[in-house]
């Protein structure tokens, strides 16, 4: 049975840690994704006879591992997703590039169009039909043996936002298999990790805050002594 790394759980909320190569959500690859996994999971350990509610409050992609919140009451789920559109709702990352930013911190802009069929985002002039705005700040906080520790803050939640932006300014993030094909070898795991949410309580309005470290692996060993890491 699938046992998660919680966090966090009580009447209206569940923080977990994403395991890395999981989908969040069924996709075309049918392979078994988080939000089933945790339904069934809660449906066994409760012995609830029907079906169990768990709302998807935001995503991950499949090779970034992390926190996570779901919501368990359709009210939680409600009252997460206008944080997510007030933008009260903080989402905050951590990532291994390759290279070393022009500039050791800054507010990145950028317009992104995804190409459904591919599944891959580019960056495109402003006004471009169907473009997204998508913005984040950045602060190196390391560089060793030629990659940079990253500190990531989201101010829009695109797709593939971050993977695509830092390869955009020439720092491809370690690992990334599709944004950074010319200079991650086959089998290198996406450096990129989802380390702090915050959020209000959905009924007790009360600021909530949830970290996950990332493991103790190549290459966020090489920062092991940082204290984003400790």
């Amino acid at each position: 049975m699938f046992a998660p790394t919680v966090i966090y759980e009580d009447n209206h909320l569940l923080v977990v840690e994403k395991p890395i190569n999981i989908p969040v959500q069924e996709d075309a690859s049918e392979d078994p994704d988080l939000l089933t996994l945790l339904k069934q999971w809660i449906k066994e350990r409760d012995q609830k006879p029907g079906n169990v509610f768990l709302g998807l409050v935001h995503r991950l992609d499949r090779p970034v591992g992390g926190v996570m919140v779901f919501a368990k009451t359709s009210k939680a789920a409600s009252r997460l997703a206008k944080q997510m559109y007030a933008r009260t709702f903080e989402k905050e990352y951590l990532t291994v590039v390759r290279g070393v930013p022009m500039f050791a911190s800054g507010r990145l802009v950028h317009w992104l169009l995804k190409d459904e069929d591919t599944n891959i985002v580019h960056c495109v002039p402003e006004g471009t039909p169907d473009a997204k705005r998508a913005v984040l700040e950045y602060e190196c906080l390391e560089t060793q043996d030629g990659l940079s520790l990253i500190k990531i803050q989201l101010e829009t939640g695109r797709s593939h936002q971050i993977r695509v932006q830092m390869a955009e300014i020439g720092c491809v993030i370690y690992g990334d298999q599709k944004y950074g094909v010319c200079v991650n070898e086959p089998g290198q795991q996406l450096a990129l990790w989802s380390t702090n949410i915050r959020f209000f309580h959905p009924t007790k309005d009360e600021p909530m805050m949830f970290t996950s470290i990332p493991p103790k692996k190549y290459p966020w060993n090489l920062f092991a002594d940082h204290p984003e890491l400790l």
